[in-house]
């Protein structure tokens, strides 16, 4: 039996820790901050994701957890409402979008995951780099609040993001993307009257998105790479006024962001490693390729490379076999998915570039009006975004 070290707390590392410690093998999780505490750029739970709490017979204690529900997604174009979707015909249990805070999906996977003897968490616990012998990666060195440590392993994952160490010590060779946007993420006041619109209000040459976190909307507003500084230098009261004018309903309450520290600049990538393994180490989810924000789905699609992972190396590990074939395998299995959806964000980031690039006031096009009235439209984009191109089932493939 092969033990295995995970580096990265978050939901492809504690989701794959979970369904190895599930499977009875030896399992320990390193997370580099003291808790899961953070403003997280993913808030969305899938139905795909839901649909595998079900199989794990989770998913009504999931579900108790507080939480938004939304049944189709929508967006506010030129002041005009287009449904964009609508996922009540989607063949799963659950027919919406689970709008929670990660930090509280990440508790509950953890805490289910405790319940197993052989499952680690060690908080606090940040990898540095990963040990090597002869070619192969033996484990990992970290940093520990007792000092440094080495954790001997047969297999070494990296759930460890878009910055991840894994990949970097071991020198993985990454592919960037170009991308033209990035986003300004702050909170804003929320009211009970406010109305629900999970996609975003698009006008003036912005797209800002709300997120609903019950009392406050995280927001996140769209700009140009690089724009941000110019924003800056524009001052506070003419980015409120921009806010405002895109979302008139928030009026009065832009005040609130009273500061630039208040907003943090989130930088949009979509990369992806030419190669996901070496011997004894497999990266996943954006240590393997960064997503973009498009369709809320980056969350969704590491936890299902975890699933895929677990599938395909639960017995060879169980075994004692597991190898770079297998690691391989992993990669052979999921790379074409993640990269064709890849590909259908960077054709939605082309579309949004128009966007910022035309302050006037939108009047929505054509094209929007068009294909937003063909019929199976909304089920065809419910089907993208809630379980996309390649869904998992626990325990198979």
């Amino acid at each position: 039996m092969q033990r295995t070290c995970i580096i990265g707390g978050g939901p492809a590392g504690i989701m794959l820790g979970y369904l190895l410690a599930r499977a009875g093998l030896p399992v320990t999780v390193l997370e580099k901050h003291a808790d899961f505490f953070r403003d997280f750029r993913g808030d969305t739970i899938h139905p795909s994701t839901l649909q595998l709490l079900d199989e794990l017979g989770l998913y009504d204690k999931f579900l108790q957890v507080p939480h938004a529900e939304v049944t189709g997604l929508s967006a506010i174009v030129g002041g005009r409402k287009f449904v964009m979707s609508d996922f009540s015909h989607l063949p799963t249990r659950a027919k919406f979008i689970v709008l929670m805070p990660q930090w509280d999906f990440l508790n509950f996977l953890a805490g289910e995951a405790a319940q197993y003897p052989t499952f680690t968490l060690r908080m606090g616990w940040e990898a540095t780099g990963v040990l090597e012998e002869n070619g192969v990666v033996t484990g990992v060195r970290a940093s520990t609040p007792d000092g440094p440590q080495e954790i001997l392993a047969d297999l070494t994952v990296g759930c460890d993001g878009r910055h991840a160490i894994s990949r970097a010590s071991a020198q993985l060779t990454l592919i960037e993307e170009g991308v033209p946007i990035d986003v300004l993420w702050f909170r804003i006041a929320r009211q009970p009257t406010d109305p629900e619109n999970a996609l975003g209000y698009t006008n003036y040459g912005r797209l800002v998105i709300l997120i609903n976190r019950s009392d406050y909307f995280q927001v996140g507003y769209l700009i140009a790479k690089g724009d941000f500084p110019k924003i800056q230098q524009d001052g506070l009261p003419r980015f409120h006024e921009s806010l405002e004018r895109i979302v008139p309903f928030l009026a009065g309450r832009s005040g609130e962001i009273d500061a630039w520290e208040k907003v943090k600049l989130l930088t949009v990538q979509v990369n992806h490693l030419q190669r996901w393994f070496l011997p004894g180490l497999l990266c996943i989810g954006d240590a393997a390729h960064a997503m973009s924000p498009v369709g809320g789905i980056g969350v969704n699609i590491a936890l299902q490379d975890a699933v895929a992972a677990a599938n395909i190396l639960t017995e060879p590990l169980r075994a004692g076999v597991a190898g770079p074939s297998h690691l391989e395998q992993v990669q052979r299995y999921r790379e074409r998915t993640v990269r064709n959806t890849q590909r259908m964000q960077l054709v939605a980031h082309r579309l949004l570039n128009r966007i910022l690039c035309d302050p006037r006031p939108m009047s929505p096009p054509w094209q929007l009006r068009l294909v937003t009235s063909v019929p199976g439209f909304q089920r065809l984009t419910a089907r993208f975004i809630g379980l996309g191109l390649q869904p998992q089932h626990i325990g198979r493939l």
